[in-house]
């Protein structure tokens, strides 16, 4: 069990509900709720999340990729723990069930009405699971193509911010602005992966997977996710402006601290080899943002604290 805890690593997960609870409450916002739907919304999400994890360890194990150059945690299949057997064998199950928590979703959602919604959602949903495997699994992987960064920003970002409030509202009409903090999370989601590729280049470069990093070099892909980042941050910025926050709502500028500080750690780094810890700490950073931004969309803080205090 532990093996198999290590190898859905867990410290990704935060990460990829992040988009799922800001769009709910966004559309919470608008008095628009139902917890059938963010229960399977969430699920969905993490069964999408450890299938890649599980996909990305049995595709990168079996060619290779994952060796003695490797920075990061050993991976279950490149240590031997988990045979390629068992973690093919765990994919099947992992998409099994989260194309079933799809289904419930698309049910809960759209109900008898709406069938082209319904249609839509299952394509996608089947679209979303054939990514995740094929990110790293295949001779046609396209995460070694360099194309693993506009699957996490598609699916992570606008899929899973706009598509959970699009399944309150059933429709953008109102939701437009949305696409600023869902693009912010597609951002700050494809700046962890660009930090791990960062981190992993040598190895990367060495097995033949040619991520964005290997492609533009070390430097170009510091500039790169200086513009991630940043980017991200004014654009939540301009979400709270457009959306007339009172003074207190912008308590979600918290959140900004600690990914400036990632960035002075990525500015200074010498050896990319030793970013590991900061994906950690870019993804939390990114998931409290979430939370933060979430929280100020309904309440006040003023409100809050005199209320209670």
């Amino acid at each position: 069990m532990k093996h198999w805890i290590q190898a859905a690593r867990l410290r990704t997960l935060p990460l990829s509900v992040s988009g799922i609870i800001l769009g709910s409450f966004y559309a919470m916002s608008q008095s628009l709720f139902n917890w059938k739907i963010v229960i399977f919304a969430l699920s969905t999400t993490l069964g999408l999340q450890i299938l890649s994890n599980f996909a990305n360890d049995y595709g990168d194990g079996v060619k290779g990729t994952d060796n003695d150059d490797r920075v990061g945690p050993k991976r279950a299949i490149q240590s031997g723990v988990i045979s390629p057997q068992e973690m093919k064998r765990a994919m099947i199950l992992t998409s099994v069930l989260t194309m079933l928590s799809a289904v419930l979703l698309i049910y809960f959602s759209f109900k008898e009405d709406n069938l082209g919604f319904s249609l839509f959602f299952l394509l996608l949903g089947f679209l979303a699971i054939a990514s995740a495997i094929r990110y790293t699994v295949g001779n046609l992987a396209y995460g070694y193509r360099g194309y693993g960064d506009l699957f996490v920003f598609i699916f992570f970002g606008l899929v899973s911010t706009m598509g959970i409030y699009f399944m309150f509202a059933k429709t953008l009409e109102n939701g437009y602005l949305l696409l600023l903090p869902a693009t912010a999370i597609g951002f700050l989601s494809v700046g962890v992966l660009n930090l791990n590729n960062m981190r992993d280049e040598i190895s990367d470069s060495k097995a033949g997977k040619n991520t964005i990093v290997v492609k533009i070099g070390g430097e170009k892909a510091k500039i790169y996710h200086y513009f991630l980042v940043i980017s991200a941050m004014i654009l939540v910025l301009l979400f709270a402006f457009l959306n007339q926050f009172h003074f207190d709502q912008y308590i979600f500028v918290v959140a900004y601290f600690p990914l400036t500080s990632h960035l002075i750690t990525v500015y200074k780094n010498k050896d990319s080899r030793t970013l590991d810890p900061e994906l950690k700490k870019l993804a939390l950073s990114t998931f409290l943002l979430s939370i933060l931004l979430s929280l100020c969309l309904i309440f006040f803080i003023s409100d809050i604290f005199f209320n209670n205090f």
